[in-house]
């Protein structure tokens, strides 16, 4: 039965809306795939400069609380949510359009070995991956509160697993557009042909993202939605300081950041490097690199169909997520192995493989994710949630090209798998330690706990 406090959100509306998170599917597969592979395949980047300049991206997640309660409590135009959308996306645009230039002048300092030039410019690409990162955090961050907002209890787990899919659709889309349009790069390194090539593609691809992101929440949220709920009368005057005094109320919420951080830790230290695994032990050119993204975009759409309409209700949202851990573990542990037998079809089976276990695992994780959330201050929760997932994110990215340095010193420069699958064993700790934790997620004890302090909070106000 629908809530009379909610909106509610419409089929049509919610198809449109989900059609933001697939554009964001779309730039993650250019940003972490594609360009990730070019820097340091093509051009030859250190793997660590490549994989720190994608974390920069993920450390400005602190932001994402901020943005958060100032989308709770600044309306703009009786707005809370769409406005903040709208201006995130115009700067990830612009960012994604510089990046182009911004790599090859990284290039050409790297070529020409002065040190000055090539600290300037490493400084510049990471704080243009800032930027961009900073703007994701001011779109995403209101963008998941409204979902919270336009969505009662039962509605919500159907919202957020069409999104997601969509996310994962457009992980698929971006992966087939770059492996059409970058057919004709296939075994081409030299700069003077690479940048022309993928500045168009760069900016035919954000002028549409952002076309589609203005539409996709053009009209959706209606004007002063606080007064929709009397429940959240108050909400105005929960400033950062009260919000992060409910956050900090219950213990359950600092278990759960630490089994997201390592969750996601576990799901995308291998992202960084994976096209490249595919470049330097299969020999597979760029357009056949960037397909393993499709397949495991494939896998994990089924994967999240799978774990929301069967696995989740019937095996329950821990267990299913303990499930989907366990299935992502023996897929690092078949990289390895079709590492060693050199077969490229059995890496795509296995990215197929691999994808359908993040989906399962990603479906129970984020409806643990929405029960841990309390929708009076839903963008301060979203914002630490993201927070969470962003910082586990720029670890994943910055230690992945680290990690395969450190491998590649230590088996030599001839045994690329080796250092490939060093970076794949630490991944599968990591995961063991994300199965511990989520054994002392319990989500009764945090609704008792935060319910109890919001409500304290919300008598002290009168009194």
């Amino acid at each position: 039965m629908k809530s009379k406090n909610k909106p509610g959100l419409s089929t049509m509306q919610l198809a449109r809306l989900s059609l933001f998170q697939g554009c964001l599917g779309c730039l993650a597969v250019i940003f972490a795939g594609m360009l990730n592979r070019v820097m340091i395949s093509e051009l030859a980047f250190p793997a660590l400069l490549v994989g720190g300049g994608l974390a920069f991206e993920q450390l400005m997640a602190p932001s994402r609380v901020l943005f958060g309660n100032i989308s709770d409590s600044w309306p703009i135009k009786g707005k809370r949510r769409t406005p903040y959308i709208w201006l995130g996306s115009a700067g990830f645009c612009f960012m994604a359009v510089l990046s182009i230039p911004l790599i090859f002048f990284t290039e050409t300092a790297l070529k020409q070995g002065n040190w000055l030039s090539i600290s300037y410019s490493s400084i510049a690409l990471c704080s243009l991956f800032a930027l961009y990162g900073l703007f994701i955090s001011m779109a995403t961050t209101p963008y998941l509160a409204l979902v919270i907002d336009l969505t009662d209890e039962e509605e919500r787990p159907k919202a957020v697993g069409v999104i997601w899919c969509m996310l994962t659709v457009g992980i698929v889309i971006g992966a087939i557009a770059i492996s059409s349009t970058t057919r004709g790069l296939d075994g081409v390194s030299d700069p003077l042909l690479l940048k022309p090539a993928l500045q168009n593609f760069m900016t035919w691809v954000a002028a549409i993202v952002f076309i589609i992101a203005i539409i996709a929440v053009w009209g959706i949220e209606p004007k002063n939605l606080t007064q929709i709920d009397k429940s959240f009368a108050n909400n105005d005057q929960v400033g950062l300081k009260k919000a992060w005094g409910i956050v900090t109320s219950s213990p359950q919420i600092i278990i759960f950041f630490c089994f997201l951080i390592l969750y996601t830790l576990g799901l995308f230290l291998q992202d960084p490097i994976l096209e490249s695994y595919g470049a330097e032990v299969f020999s597979l050119p760029i357009s056949k690199t960037t397909l393993l993204n499709a397949y495991w975009g494939i896998g994990t759409l089924v994967g999240l169909l799978i774990g929301g309409l069967w696995v989740t209700s019937r095996f329950g949202k821990i267990a299913t997520a303990r499930i989907g851990c366990w299935m992502i573990i023996g897929s690092l542990s078949l990289l390895i192995l079709t590492g060693i037998s050199g077969s490229s079809k059995g890496l795509y089976l296995v990215m197929l493989l691999f994808g359908f276990a993040a989906g399962i695992a990603t479906n129970s994780a984020l409806s643990l994710m929405l029960d841990l959330t309390l929708p009076q201050v839903a963008g301060t929760f979203v914002g630490i949630w993201g927070l969470a997932q962003a910082l586990s994110r720029a670890l994943g990215k910055l230690l992945g090209g680290g990690l395969l340095d450190i491998g590649r010193f230590i088996s030599g420069s001839n045994n690329p798998l080796t250092a490939f699958s060093f970076v794949f064993l630490l991944e599968i700790l990591v995961m063991l330690m994300a199965i511990f934790v989520l054994q002392k997620v319990n989500v009764n004890q945090f609704k008792d706990e935060t319910n109890t302090k919001l409500q304290n909070m919300l008598l002290n106000e009168l009194e």
